[in-house]
């Protein structure tokens, strides 16, 4: 099979609730041939496009990950991260100009203002991201 009989697919979502109100999701998406996933954040009410075209590719030592910041509002607190392995990981924050810089171990963000949760362990789940 060459890669011009892979199809991107549907694969399923991560609803992110606060206090049983969604306000966000993240859509994921699979490659039939590779099991690649793919990944996109979604807000409830932005209706701004991403300003890349295409499907967002992870590097092989990356996985996807979504950020939640303790300390910003619940509904601002979350991010969609290319989350590593082990080491220091710089995250946009929420606001588009804040930079962190928090520690990863083993795919996990240990931090005292931000935790993280795999979005493949996570796929067609509601995650409540006011309980950590």
């Amino acid at each position: 099979m060459s890669h011009l009989d892979d199809k991107i697919v549907y694969f399923g979502v991560i609803n992110l609730n606060i206090n049983g109100k969604t306000i966000g999701s993240v859509d994921i998406w699979r490659s039939v041939v590779t099991k690649e996933m793919f990944c996109e954040e979604k807000r409830l009410g932005i209706l701004d496009i991403v300003d890349y075209i295409g499907m967002s590719k992870l590097s092989s030592d990356q996985k996807w990950a979504i950020a939640v910041n303790n300390k910003r509002a619940p509904q601002d607190s979350w991010k969609l991260v290319k989350i590593i392995n082990n080491g220091n990981l710089s995250i946009q924050d929420s606001d588009g100009e804040t930079m962190n810089t928090v520690k990863v171990v083993n795919y996990n963000i240990v931090d005292e203002d931000w935790w993280s949760l795999l979005v493949e362990k996570n796929i067609n789940r509601t995650v409540d991201i006011s309980n950590k």
